[in-house]
């Protein structure tokens, strides 16, 4: 074999091997569905759900702020339906191969009715790769910081603001705080942190046996790497794996039955971060440390949610940002994974109403009667029409 056969075999192994650790909780279900249902049935139901599935639809006005690397960060901005002068703008932060669609049914609920700025996050969704990252600089949860800057500056420059955050959405939050301590003073009125981690991740066990997490630890960067070193053949081999990759998808996103449709929902958001991105991002977690940044938003307004099922930023990440901030509302939502916010949206959204209720009441703008009744226990009502 020539060198260039052995070092792809090589990389062939180790992605292989991590991708054994990783599905380790998943592979079981995985078999037993391939034995009872036909792999042209799979790919069928997967294309059925990408057609007629409604979630992940809901669009905006288009808008593009620019970065300081000159990365075009795209965001869409819903207004008031009446025409007003809005309250509070909320600018939601997505995860970690995620996109802004990831905040589907807060968008339902909220269209309409409050402004809101949803973006995605610089290599992700539809914003352009980060040109720092195309040159070969790092991935910094500082730099999404200063891009959440950039997208308030473009697309929510004056009025109160909430700030929303899952995963690393939230921690893009955190760094924003650290960054802009003074805009934080001036214009924020609430802050919403859920399914995310102030630091601490290089310890997460990912729901693996001890040694099988530590295995994942030392294999993850270096195959990473190599996996963004062969994309091409990387991604031929997930389009390859797709059964397996729901499998997994599926085991760290949820922890209860959900809608078919939304479980495809996140398989498709995932599935299509390119491979290198997700390896450039991935040594960012291990060094984030935002713990000392909360205090920033000490007083203010603030919901911590999780999934007391959430393998990738368990819920003693968010039990210890909440001792951070005092005055936060803690919620572990019971058997729910780290999608929560798409697992179980009438909790996170009645959670959440109740926050902008608190937020609109401290910058004292006015707030939707619909919102409020949300905030109260009442059946969220059909805002604007989901198209």
């Amino acid at each position: 074999m020539s060198a260039g056969g052995t070092s792809v075999g090589r990389t062939a192994g180790l992605v292989g091997a991590a991708i054994g650790v990783l599905a380790a909780g998943a592979a079981a279900g995985v078999a037993i569905e391939r034995m009872t249902v036909g792999r042209g049935m799979r790919r069928k139901a997967r294309q059925a759900l990408d057609a007629a599935g409604p979630f992940g639809t809901l669009r905006g006005e288009p808008g593009t702020a620019v970065a300081a690397d000159g990365t075009e960060l795209a965001y869409e901005v819903e207004e008031l339906a009446d025409g007003t002068t809005p309250g509070l703008t909320v600018v939601f932060s997505h995860g970690y191969c995620l996109n802004q669609d990831s905040w589907h049914f807060q968008r339902a609920l909220l269209r309409g009715a409050v402004r809101a700025v949803y973006w995605d996050q610089r290599s992700h969704g539809r914003s352009e790769h980060g040109r720092d990252q195309a040159a070969g600089e790092p991935a910094t949860i500082d730099q999404l910081g200063r891009d959440l800057r950039a997208v308030i500056d473009a697309a929510a420059p004056d009025g109160p603001l909430v700030l929303a955050g899952h995963s690393m959405g939230g921690m893009t939050v955190m760094a924003f705080a650290e960054q802009f301590p003074q805009l934080v003073a001036e214009r924020v009125a609430g802050v919403f942190l859920t399914g995310t981690s102030a630091g601490k991740l290089a310890a997460v066990t990912l729901g693996l046996p001890t040694m099988g997490a530590k295995a994942f630890r030392v294999l993850a960067p270096g195959v990473l790497k190599a996996m963004g070193a062969q994309a091409g053949l990387v991604e031929r081999g997930r389009r390859v794996t797709a059964d397996l990759f729901a499998g997994i998808v599926k085991h760290y996103s949820f922890a209860s039955e959900v809608d078919p449709a939304v479980a495809r929902l996140a398989e498709r958001m995932i599935e299509s971060t390119p491979i290198d991105v997700v390896a450039e991002f991935y040594p960012a977690f291990t060094t984030h440390d935002k713990g000392e940044s909360l205090a920033v938003f000490d007083g203010l307004p603030a919901l911590v949610l999780t999934g007391d099922k959430d393998l990738l930023t368990p819920s003693d990440h968010s039990a210890d940002i909440a001792d951070h901030l005092p005055g936060a509302e803690l919620v572990i939502v019971p058997q729910a994974g780290h999608l929560v916010l798409l697992e179980y949206p009438d909790v996170v959204n009645a959670r959440f109403a109740a926050l902008l209720v608190r937020a609109a009441d401290r910058a004292g703008v006015p707030l939707p009667p619909a919102v409020r009744a949300v905030a109260s226990g009442e059946p969220a009502p059909r805002l604007a029409p989901e198209d």
